[in-house]
């Protein structure tokens, strides 16, 4: 298992269920589906962050919607380049999760809206490298 710091983990627990929210928030109305979507989507990620993540809780950015969208989109390029120095084997997979999950998120009940899909775009091109 890659050792991650303190820090390292709480920003991938930011990007990833951060990113869920983002995405949940887009398109309020389904938070029981959408949540319950996300916790069950995030076993695409690897069994090592799968533990990094499920070891504490997440926290989001505090501040405006915008300042939440911000962190978390920063989180999510930072998170990329976490793997790509500590563990360059999981660069590509861990975008192509994060991606289906937040697309999960958005398919929950049964149909998806532009802000949604607005809003997978702004976190595939933030974990775009």
């Amino acid at each position: 298992m890659t050792a991650y710091t303190d820090e390292e983990a709480r920003t991938f627990r930011t990007a990833v269920f951060g990113a869920m929210v983002l995405v949940s928030t887009a398109d309020p109305g389904a938070l029981d589906k959408e949540s319950y979507a996300g916790a069950k989507a995030v076993d695409l990620l690897s069994p090592d962050l799968r533990e990094l993540l499920r070891a504490g809780q997440p926290t989001l950015p505090a501040g405006t919607v915008s300042d939440v969208e911000n962190g978390v989109l920063s989180a999510l390029r930072e998170s990329v380049a976490i793997l790509a120095a500590k563990a360059p084997e999981e660069v590509d997979a861990f975008p192509a999760a994060v991606v289906e999950i937040c697309r999960e998120v958005a398919e929950a009940d049964g149909r998806v809206v532009g802000a949604e899909d607005a809003m997978v775009a702004k976190i595939e091109a933030a974990l775009t490298r």
